[in-house]
């Protein structure tokens, strides 16, 4: 299951994962398919995966950091930790970004301003509860900023052209998203990335690496992960069939060349350790929505 429309990053996720088991060898003669179930950040797929196909090794789902921040603003009742985890498989750095004219060079500068007046910034980005929004409010948290007054600063827009366009027309100062979102025109010289905000400096397309937000001061790390998790009640036997055939699948070559065309990180982390990293990620993005008005 795909639990959004197709063609976003959970759908393309399930059919990269369809292709390298079918490509790879890995299903055995049998074949694999990809449903998409839509709607509130994907917790109406979340429900209906625990509700409706517990004990069920042959359903899998796509999963990752956007419906942790789903389930606190749409008052989910199911969380992930009514499934079993299966692994982490990918994830994306954030960048934040600003036009090239714009005063600030450094985020320090940024944040200083954002410090002393946390109305001084209106930032753009993605839906309100998901991963761009998440990321301006741990900043504010991390940095020691007002966050609640901060988030209020926040503009949602419905996709990366319309947070493009703002950002290029000055209806916003400060722009977030995922690196590749801007990279093309980070390379033009019409934006300037301020932050990355994976461990380590990386290229968001200015051909040398933007610092990271760690790097440059403030100890936080975001990545926008994606996983896999299966229903409630699977049996022992099951819960490890299902992590060796994602466990093979991590390790073909198929998959490698999935992550390369795709632009993707590897980020595979699976079983008990996937699950533990569920639960931090949950308690974590749980505490900064509700401390920024959103939970």
């Amino acid at each position: 299951m795909a639990p959004t429309g197709a063609g976003g990053g959970w759908d393309t996720t399930a059919r990269s994962m369809q292709k390298t088991l079918q490509d790879a060898g890995l299903l055995n003669g049998q074949s694999a398919e990809v449903r998409n179930v839509t709607g509130a950040a994907g917790t109406i797929g979340l429900a209906e995966l625990v509700t409706s196909h517990q004990k069920d090794p042959h359903q899998l789902m796509v999963t990752g950091l956007v419906m942790v921040g789903g389930v606190v603003t749409n008052k989910s009742p199911v969380d992930l930790s009514k499934t079993t985890p299966i692994a982490t498989l990918t994830a994306e750095s954030e960048v934040i970004v600003v036009r090239s004219d714009s005063k600030y060079t450094t985020l320090k500068q940024l944040v200083d301003d954002v410090k002393a007046n946390p109305t001084a910034v209106k930032w753009g980005g993605g839906s309100a509860g998901g991963t761009d929004q998440i990321l301006v409010g741990l900043l504010a948290k991390t940095a020691g900023a007002d966050a609640k007054t901060v988030a209020k600063q926040y503009v949602a827009y419905s996709g990366g052209g319309e947070t493009k366009a703002a950002l290029l027309s000055g209806d916003v100062s400060v722009a977030v998203s995922g690196t590749s979102e801007f990279a093309d025109l980070v390379q033009s010289g019409k934006l300037r990335a301020l932050a990355v905000s994976s461990p380590k400096g990386e290229d968001a397309g200015a051909g040398t690496p933007a610092p990271s937000i760690r790097e440059s001061g403030y100890d936080l790390d975001l990545l926008n992960w994606r996983g896999v998790v299966a229903p409630p009640g699977l049996s022992a036997a099951d819960r490890a069939a299902v992590l060796k055939l994602v466990d093979d699948l991590h390790k073909s070559t198929q998959w490698k060349q999935e992550l390369t065309a795709k632009k993707w990180q590897d980020f595979y982390k699976s079983g008990d350790e996937a699950a533990a990293f569920y639960q931090a990620e949950s308690t974590r993005i749980k505490t900064v929505l509700t401390e920024i008005g959103l939970g």
